[in-house]
């Protein structure tokens, strides 16, 4: 396949990331798989990236992901120093057939600001919708800008200007899925998971006060903020508080961290994650938003552990309710399903994974979407 992508990562993490870092392992996971189909890739990100591709554009040196929830007048310029960037490499070179755009509200707006002079972009939505109202209900990026989401659900609640430039979703994978239902099955503890980022819409505080209800050990695995280990976060004092993440986990989680039934351990990635993930009775996810794309449930899956749920979001679209998980929009009847769900075969969960979300899938998914923006573009004018 001839076909030169460049693949806009953004200036917060590298790719992969060291721990956490949901869009950064997108990236990671896809990119691969699309070099492996015969695309080449062009990774604007920083320069720390090690992901192996055809080429590497950065402004930076390091992930900025420390500065991301500083005030909005110290942090403002960073995303637009790299997007600058990425114009400066697009308007020197004419060789690039589309940019996959995966960097919030300022890669769409740069990418769809430059006209037709521009080479196709297909931007992805890794994020809730609603964020971002005034651009994206005013989107318009003729036929050259398309987007698209890593759920229906992420689509459907979608201002409608969004759904007009949209050309579908794709759901997200994970490389645990490759040969998943051919792995031996692990060994099951005693024990439930809430993987990700500590905060309000991912409800580890719903998910500490339910385990405490029933007596089911709860771990919580997860940075807060930008604190990715316990003696970090205790380390830095009063000033974290600034951090909107930190003072939910102070005020909301802490109090049901007793080091014993909850227990929060940081930041765990590789080896130890996979571990903690597929010894669980079950991976928890009490959301309360709208979750667009799930990563941490297609890891789930694949590692044999079966999800229990607030049925909002993507959930509905991953989970078949009875057999790869429990889902419910009821609180209460959360707490029941924490103690049903050892019943659940977790070969049908690693079956299901193989099938559907395997990066093979993804990256075939993505190229159909590439040549479909690249057929309705208005061809691009070349550079003087």
């Amino acid at each position: 396949m001839s076909l030169t992508i460049l693949m806009n990562a953004g200036p917060w993490l590298s790719v992969p990331p060291p721990g956490y870092g949901g869009i950064e392992n997108v990236i990671a996971t896809l990119v691969p798989e699309l070099r492996r189909l015969g695309v080449r890739v062009v990774l604007a990100s920083v320069q720390s990236s090690t992901l192996p591709v055809d080429e590497k554009i950065a402004v930076f040196g390091d992930g900025q992901f420390p500065a991301l929830q500083r005030p909005y007048n110290q942090v403002c310029g960073i995303s637009q120093a790299h997007l600058g960037g990425v114009v400066r490499a697009l308007h020197a070179r004419d060789d690039i057939d589309l940019v996959h755009d995966h960097v919030e509200a300022v890669g769409l707006a740069t990418l769809a600001a430059m006209g037709p002079q521009g080479p196709p972009v297909l931007h992805t939505l890794h994020w809730d919708l609603a964020k971002h109202p005034d651009l994206y209900g005013n989107l318009d990026g003729g036929d050259r800008v398309r987007v698209n989401g890593v759920s229906a659900a992420q689509l459907a609640r979608a201002p409608r200007a969004l759904r007009e430039h949209s050309v579908g979703h794709v759901h997200l994978s994970t490389p645990l899925a490759v040969d998943a239902d051919r792995r031996p099955r692990p060994d099951k503890g005693d024990y439930l998971v809430i993987l990700g980022r500590i905060n309000p819409g991912k409800g580890q505080d719903v998910g500490a006060r339910l385990a405490r209800r029933v007596g089911v050990p709860l771990v919580l695995a997860g940075p807060v903020g930008p604190y990715h280990r316990p003696q970090d976060l205790a380390a830095a004092g009063d000033e974290a508080r600034q951090n909107p993440d930190v003072r939910f986990f102070y005020d909301e989680v802490a109090p049901h961290v007793d080091g014993d039934l909850v227990r929060w351990v940081g930041t765990v990635a590789g080896r130890d994650r996979d571990d903690l993930l597929a010894g669980a009775r079950a991976a928890l996810f009490p959301l309360r938003w709208e979750e667009p794309g799930g990563t941490a449930v297609v890891e789930s899956l694949a590692l044999g552990t079966p999800v229990v749920a607030t049925a909002r979001g993507c959930l509905p679209e991953l989970i078949e309710h009875g057999r790869t998980g429990l889902l419910t929009a009821d609180e209460d009847e959360l707490a029941d399903l924490l103690l049903a769900a050892s019943v659940l075969d977790g070969d049908e969960c690693r079956r299901e994974a193989a099938t559907r979300f395997t990066p093979a899938v993804m990256a075939r998914a993505y190229v159909g979407l590439y040549e479909r923006v690249r057929q309705t573009a208005t061809r691009p004018l070349q550079p003087a």
